[in-house]
């Protein structure tokens, strides 16, 4: 109890962010399709929430160093609201692009200064309760704002000010913490061939992580309105998806510190290759079909990026942790900026389908390439599986001495 109140403003923060960040990507989706907008348009926007991502993860550490932890939170914060009020004020497929370049900047930004704070309070004897908390807050905040999306009404200036509030509600438990800020952690170097070198399966594996969740989360609800659901309904699809993640975490940490990663994540890869397939067939089965294979679809695919990040720890010295966690992100933010606008093109083309066959597309040559690897070295395992969120280029402070406990 102690820890939680200690950190209360911190986790506060969290979850309020990700009630406003999470709900509008659906939010948009949605919109777009009320107002017309191409379903390419709308992959747009989701690859744009992603390109401001990216830029935020490494601006942020930079930012911090020059006005300090709360102040950078605060423009980020800021950026984010602006993002969301001026939604309806201008519709164009163009101008809401750059307003979800906001939103992912305001996202990676306010994500590095929080785990830097993190990273600065917590001790050995606390960080494993810490990041367990962390991770609750979270994936909860996550959970929730997906059903939040059905009480929102479309293009609808009210729902994005509802979302501009819950922004702006973020800023206020952290910037009136009594607490001192801490200082300035030095910004990992950028190194994109350190991954590469240790394990090119793992570099393979957060491409295709990133190409399952950023697909699914930012074109999902166009996949849901065009197989029948309802606003409500998209919401718990999407609800669902993260919820069958959430849950898998555990289950698949005990067996990827049991067996051989490579293995595990060649079938956690054929799992989802088989939801994939089951959801296309769910479509004429009703509404509950669709939902079910929406948990499986998360509960396969979304523990694939700890999975792969783990395997790549397992190759690289404890010195390097932070850089090939930062590296990682690199990946994860790269495969996820190209795969909402390919889906979303496939989908206009061919239909609902399409997006999970290019899923399943991106799991088969995962499971191909980890077959080869396996002949190519023996496993190798000295760290403990973590689940890791895909916050910002800082996670890997806030994980690596985790890493290194007996599993």
């Amino acid at each position: 109890m102690r820890l939680i109140v200690s950190f209360f403003a911190l986790f506060l923060s969290i979850l309020l962010l990700q009630l406003s960040t999470g709900g509008v990507s659906p939010l948009d989706a949605l919109s777009g399709l009320s107002l017309g907008f191409s379903t390419a348009e709308i992959g747009v926007l989701g690859s744009s929430h992603f390109l401001g991502f990216f830029i935020g993860c490494w601006w942020a550490p930079r930012l911090m160093g020059t006005i300090g932890h709360s102040r950078a939170f605060a423009a980020f914060t800021a950026a984010g609201a602006i993002g969301l009020l001026a939604h309806m004020l201008v519709i164009s497929p163009a101008a809401w692009a750059v307003m979800r370049m906001a939103s992912g900047l305001c996202v990676a930004g306010c994500y590095t200064v929080i785990e830097a704070w993190l990273q600065a309070k917590v001790t050995n004897e606390t960080r494993g309760r810490a990041m367990a908390t962390y991770r609750v807050v979270d994936m909860s905040g996550s959970l929730l704002a997906q059903l939040l999306i059905g009480v929102l009404a479309p293009a609808n200036y009210v729902s994005y000010n509802i979302l501009a509030i819950l922004c702006c509600a973020a800023l206020l438990p952290l910037t009136l913490t009594r607490a001192a800020q801490p200082e300035t952690p030095s910004a990992p170097r950028l190194r994109p061939g350190l991954p590469l070198s240790r394990s090119p399966l793992a570099v393979a594996g957060v491409l295709v992580a990133a190409l399952s969740s950023s697909s699914f989360r930012m074109v999902g609800p166009v996949y849901g309105q065009e197989v029948g659901l309802s606003t409500d309904q998209i919401a718990s699809f999407l609800a669902a998806f993260v919820l069958g993640g959430a849950l898998a975490q555990y289950p698949v940490g005990w067996l990827a510190d049991k067996f051989d990663r490579r293995r595990v994540l060649i079938w956690l890869s054929a799992a989802t290759i088989l939801a994939s397939g089951i959801t296309i067939a769910a479509q004429e089965i009703g509404t509950w079909g669709v939902m079910g294979t929406a948990f499986l679809f998360g509960l396969t695919s979304f523990p694939i990026y700890s999975v792969s990040v783990a395997h790549a720890h397992d190759f690289t010295e404890p010195s390097e942790r932070v850089e090939l966690s930062a590296a990682l992100m690199f990946y994860f933010a790269l495969g996820a900026i190209a795969a909402p606008y390919t889906a979303s093109l496939l989908i206009g083309a061919y239909g609902p389908p399409a997006m999970f066959l290019l899923i399943s597309a991106a799991h088969a040559l995962l499971v191909i390439f980890g077959l080869l690897r396996m002949r190519a070295r023996p496993a190798q395992r000295h760290t403990r599986y973590i689940y890791s969120p895909r916050t910002s280029f800082l996670i890997g402070r806030l994980t690596g001495r985790q890493r290194d406990r007996d599993p």
